[in-house]
Parts: structure tokens; C-alpha cells; sequence
């Protein structure tokens, strides 16, 4: 064992069973099953029966999943989602770290909880609150901002060209705040003598963002990274609700886990189809793992200051 003995690897080991247990309980057999699932003829039936026979296809289920132009177009969609998200959420959350880094201890933890409200809140209940925000003429931000500025109002929610900006907006506004929380808790553990050093020798403010704030927080910025990764990719109930369970107009709104729940169950495909959902996520989900694997597997060079 690396930088761990025998002896004692041993005595933690009994430890670690309740975990191995769960894990394998919650991840290794669903995972088993899903793949069990994915090789099934979903024309079968899925009815809960004693006398159910299964039928297996092979691999029909992941061909056909493969040659579906609608899951391509919620994997496209879901794509853009991440990325809008990542890009938008990581710059701003920074942003709002530094300036509450420069406030009173007092202010700072009074604004700080203001801005975790809605990573707190239940998606579902922001998502109406957000649905009622963007909701066509007579939403907020059409009354407040769009029509006081003399442009036509908005239908954010029907149309194709500002449906997946929504959805990257209402990411935004969730996830900002919980993400500068962690910024800021990154940024006070900073070493006080960082920023005496940039006092003495009279460190100008963006220098001082430059060579001691931004590296402060690389590290933490790379998990972030890959809880809005994982996070955008898994994304459900806020699409869900702000589009009313479809993927919108011309289904420019349609999230993999959307329109895997539409073929699961009625109403997507119009039958339970969950070979074709299992082999949907299969087919997604190394892909994932792989990329997560490869950024957690980056080095990030220590900044000097």
C-alpha cells in the first residue's frame, strides 16, 4: 500500500465495509441492472408479473438510441446547457467573491446568506418563481427592463432562439451564489502575509487579483467546474417545470435527463420504453465519468507571488 502500511490498512479496512456495502447496493447493482434493461425488447412489456418472459435483443436498443435525431438534439441541447452554465457561473461567482472579500465580516455574512437563498431553495419552486420572472408579456423582466428600454417584449419561454438562454439564466441565478460562497470561503484562507507583501511593495489592486486572489481559488474553480458539470448534465426538475415536461419550441429546451424521462414513461414516446432510457444513459454516462476522470486528473501549476 502506498504511504499506508499493511498493519494498519488492515485494522481500517472493517471500517470501510458499511460504505463498501452501499456502494455496491446503490451503485454496482442498479448499474447491473440498467444494463440487464438496456438488452431487453421493450415490446416485451414491463408490467410487474410473475409470467413476464424477457426478451433479449442485443445491442437493437443502443442502435437505435444511436440513430434517434431527438437524442442528438438533448445531448446538442445539453451541451450548450453546460457550458452556458459553466462559463456564465465560474467569471461572476469570482466576481462576487472579491467584493464581498473587501466588505466588513458583518456585511459580508448577511449578503453571503442572501445569495445561497436560491441554491437552498427546492428547483422546483425557484423554477415557477423563475417561470413567472421571464413569463411572456407580463413577466418581470419584459415590465422592468425589456419595454422601459423601448424594445418589443420577449417570449422567453416560446421562443426557440431565447429558450436555452433561459434555462443557462435560471442555472445562473441558483448556482451563483452557492459558488461564490465557496470562492470566498477559498479566498480567506489565503495567508495574511500574501497581501502584506502586496501592500509593501505597492501591488496595485488588479495585480493583487491577478497573483494572489485568482490562484487562491484555481483549485477550488476545478471542483466547481465539475459539480456544474455534473450538476447540467443530470438537470432535470428546472427544465422540466419551466417548459411544462416537454423541450419546448422546435425542442430547443430538451435536456438528455428530460427526454430520457419521455421515453421511460408516456408521454415522450407514448409507451414505456425503458430499455431505450437505460441504453440512453449508458451510452452517456462514460463519456461523463471519462471526462470527469481526465479533469481531476489535471495539475495545476502553484502560483508565485
Amino acid at each position: 500500500m502506498n504511504g499506508l502500511p499493511q498493519e494498519s490498512f488492515r485494522r481500517l479496512f472493517p471500517l470501510l465495509l458499511p460504505f463498501l456495502a452501499l456502494w455496491v447496493l446503490f451503485w454496482v447493482v442498479p448499474l447491473f441492472l440498467g444494463v440487464d434493461l438496456a438488452l431487453q425488447n421493450p415490446d416485451s412489456g414491463f408490467a410487474i408479473s410473475e409470467n413476464r418472459e424477457i426478451e433479449y435483443v442485443g445491442l437493437e436498443n443502443f442502435e437505435r438510441t444511436l440513430g434517434d435525431a431527438k437524442f442528438h438534439k438533448a445531448l446538442s441541447n445539453t451541451l450548450k446547457y453546460v457550458l452556458g452554465s459553466v462559463i456564465c457561473i465560474i467569471p461572476l461567482a469570482f466576481v462576487l467573491a472579491v467584493a464581498l472579500f473587501e466588505l466588513p465580516r458583518l456585511y459580508r455574512g448577511i449578503l453571503a446568506f442572501c445569495l445561497l437563498i436560491p441554491g437552498l431553495a427546492l428547483p422546483g419552486a425557484m423554477s415557477k418563481l423563475f417561470y413567472l420572472f421571464f413569463h411572456g408579456r407580463e413577466g418581470a423582466l419584459n415590465q422592468y427592463v425589456i419595454i422601459p428600454l423601448g424594445m418589443d417584449p420577449i417570449n422567453w419561454m416560446m421562443d426557440p432562439d431565447f429558450i436555452m438562454p433561459s434555462l443557462v439564466m435560471q442555472s445562473v441565478w441558483r448556482w451563483t451564489g452557492v459558488v461564490a460562497l465557496f470562492f470566498l470561503c477559498a479566498l480567506e484562507g489565503i495567508p495574511s502575509w500574501h497581501f502584506e507583501v502586496a501592500k509593501l511593495e505597492g501591488m496595485k489592486s488588479l495585480s493583487r487579483i491577478r497573483l494572489i486572489l485568482v490562484p487562491g481559488v484555481r483549485n477550488l474553480a476545478l471542483f466547481v467546474g465539475v459539480f456544474l458539470v455534473v450538476d447540467g448534465v443530470a438537470s432535470f426538475s428546472g427544465a422540466y417545470t419551466l417548459l411544462g415536461g416537454s423541450g419546448g419550441m422546435l425542442d430547443s429546451g430538451l435536456l438528455l435527463v428530460t427526454y430520457v424521462y419521455q421515453v421511460a414513461f408516456p408521454g415522450g414516446s407514448g409507451r414505456f420504453d425503458l430499455p431505450g432510457a437505460a441504453a440512453m444513459s449508458l451510452l452517456v454516462a462514460p463519456f461523463v465519468a471519462g471526462f470527469l476522470f481526465l479533469v481531476l486528473r489535471v495539475r495545476l501549476p502553484q502560483a508565485k507571488v
